[in-house]
């Protein structure tokens, strides 16, 4: 017997030591559950009360054998029963009998659709009460009647709280699955009351707003995200609560994060529903296609002429230089030495539209991020005005981070130069570096100059804009944007009060130094590989063959295996699980062997920063595979 027929026996066999008659209709009106006093009360045939019986039929044949007394119409009083039953609404009756017993008739609707029936017999209740009546003349007709009246009201309470329970019961579990699913949707649902305060929250403010508490119910939006986030919110909540919807995109001070925030007015006038959603993505794929739009604005107007200028470029350019090594008056010499200056200057900007429309790639390596920053600030402080100083504020934790050295002093030598030129006078021009949050590391340059203007802080990174009046070509800050979003980072544009701020976020990324094991059969695919990892500052063991690649993972130290999935002698899948591991291969996706591949996949060909990523998460998934759930 199966553990369901074994509970069934003994669902029938528990309602069948019930007194009282029960029946359960389906939402489709059949017979789901009887027991045998159902049965025996209506004396019904054994074929009405099987599972499955459909409800009319069995109120056809109770109508047919006089249940309900005489009926004019029988077919009428079975259709007026079965629509009855398909609007069913809790009750509770007591009728007499065609054979003169009563019965109390309590039914109540499930919440899973039917309902349940519960039939008592209660001749000998109703006996009794005439036996009183009869015997009881010295009682006045009016106490008799109360009690009657009370008794059956008494039956017919408890039938409604019977019902009551049931629906606090189904009432409670909704509610139950409800607050499960609003907890699971990856934003921030709440409700504010009038006083701006938390009246609802489905507990994920945390994962919108980094920092802010789990529990803010009866906490007030100052409270909860604190005031510089309630000042910026609070017109859009004073409109709402005034019903006019309002849909509005912050950033978050604490974390950048750019947030959504829909304010719906509630039906009843008390308050606002609030949905708030992390759309940094959205807006970073925003800002990019934009970018991108205009980077290939810039290779359109670029890719027809950029070859022959550089040519005429290169023939100007030897043309003055042979000029310019002849001995020539000193005012045509200044002519060419002019000359040559523009012509520099044209290849120079020639070079940086082709950088702008091209594709960039990152070139991580391990950097000693303080030696950097000193050697750009002394790169920068010969080309500042005579009264600009240039500070160094660093507060930097220690260990060498996976950079783009070039693409990075680039960006802060632009950064630099643009404070400077901003700056009338005596100035002065700070560099900052400190980490962010664990996971971020900030470099902000800020000057004392005029700060920002409004156009400025909105226009500031598009590719040919420019505030210097025909004397910068725009690229600048463009540059600098696309280098910072290429290795994941953000960049932010502000006035202090007391001058100009750019700051880029770039993701802190330490150097893990790792022992590879590096499983290749092809010579230069290894070699070049290998130059890569010892790039990346990793010691490298190296292995031609799955079998030396065996006899090699019980070294001591080594901690990553990347190996090739197809090897002469056997595939790289057999070394998952020895160590973390990373798999290469130029197969495409959807190839079976890479599609049941054990570990991370690297497609071939790969950059170095490619590489890193992909290290860095094999050695991430290990970690947290060894912490567990």
């Amino acid at each position: 017997m199966t553990p369901e027929t074994l509970r069934a026996d003994l669902t029938r066999s528990g309602l069948n030591l019930i007194g009282q008659a029960l029946s359960i209709f389906d939402a489709d009106l059949r017979l789901a559950v009887a027991n045998n006093q159902y049965q025996a009360m209506f004396d019904l045939p054994d074929a009405l009360t099987r599972p499955g019986t459909s409800f009319e039929d069995t109120i056809r044949y109770l109508v047919e054998r006089g249940e309900y007394g005489p009926q004019d119409d029988p077919a009428a009083a079975v259709a007026f029963r079965v629509e009855q039953a398909r609007t069913f609404q809790p009750h509770y009756f007591e009728r007499q009998r065609a054979d003169g017993r009563w019965i109390a008739v309590e039914g109540a609707p499930l919440s899973q659709g039917g309902w349940i029936t519960v039939y008592t017999d209660i001749t000998d209740i109703k006996r009794q009460e005439t036996l009183l009546r009869a015997r009881s003349a010295e009682l006045s007709e009016q106490v008799l009647d109360h009690a009657e009246r009370l008794a059956a009201a008494n039956r017919a309470l408890a039938a409604t709280n019977a019902a009551l329970q049931e629906a606090q019961r189904v009432l409670t579990r909704t509610e139950a699955r409800t607050r499960q699913v609003t907890e699971m949707v990856p934003a921030h649902i709440a409700h504010l009351g009038a006083d701006y305060r938390y009246t609802f929250s489905n507990r994920r403010q945390p994962s919108i707003f980094p920092g802010a508490a789990p529990s803010i119910v009866g906490l007030s939006v100052e409270e909860a995200l604190g005031p510089e986030t309630f000042q910026t919110l609070r017109p859009h909540v004073d409109r709402a609560l005034a019903g006019d919807p309002q849909v509005a995109e912050i950033t978050h001070a604490v974390s950048g994060r750019r947030i959504r925030i829909a304010l719906t007015p509630d039906l009843d006038g008390q308050g606002v529903y609030v949905l708030s959603t992390d759309v940094s993505a959205e807006v970073q794929a925003r800002e990019a296609l934009a970018h991108a739009g205009k980077r290939s604005l810039a290779a359109q107007l670029t890719s027809g002429m950029a070859h022959d200028f550089g040519n005429l470029l290169t023939i100007i350019l030897g043309l003055q230089g042979r000029l310019a090594a002849r001995a020539l008056p000193p005012g045509a010499a200044e002519d060419v030495q002019a000359t040559l200056a523009a012509a520099r200057r044209g290849a120079a900007l020639l070079d940086g539209l082709s950088r702008i429309s091209g594709t960039p790639e990152m070139a991580l390596q391990p950097v000693d991020l303080p030696a950097l920053l000193h050697e750009a600030a002394t790169l920068a402080r010969p080309a500042l005005g005579e009264e600009t100083r240039l500070v160094l504020d660093l507060d930097l934790p220690p260990g060498p981070l996976l950079l783009d050295p070039g693409a990075l002093q680039d960006s802060l030598l632009n950064l630099i130069l643009n404070a400077n030129a901003a700056i009338a006078g005596p100035g002065c021009i700070t560099l900052a570096a400190r980490a962010a949050g664990g996971d971020w590391v900030d470099l902000a340059v800020s000057d004392t100059g005029p700060g920002f203007s409004d156009e400025a802080l909105t226009r500031a990174t598009e590719p040919f804009y420019s505030t210097k009046k025909g004397q910068g070509s725009g690229l600048g800050l463009s540059m600098v944007y696309d280098q910072t979003k290429l290795v994941g980072g953000r960049m932010r544009l502000e006035n202090t009060g007391r001058g100009a701020r750019v700051t880029l976020r770039l993701p802190r990324r330490p150097v893990a130094r790792q022992m590879v094991l590096l499983v290749e059969d092809d010579d230069q695919i290894r070699a070049d590989t290998r130059a890569m990892l010892t790039g990346l500052g990793h010691a490298v063991i190296e292995a031609a063959s799955l079998a030396e690649a065996r006899a090699l993972t019980d070294l001591p130290g080594l901690t990553l295996i990347l190996s090739d999935i197809q090897l002469g002698d056997g595939l790289g899948h057999d070394l998952a699980g020895l160590l973390p591991t990373v798999l290469m291969t130029s197969l495409p996706p959807g190839d079976p062997l890479r599609a049941r591949a054990p570990a991370p996949v690297l497609s071939k060909p790969f950059t170095p920063a490619r590489l890193a990523t992909a290290l860095a998460r094999a050695t991430a998934l290990a970690h947290a595979a060894e912490e567990g759930p």
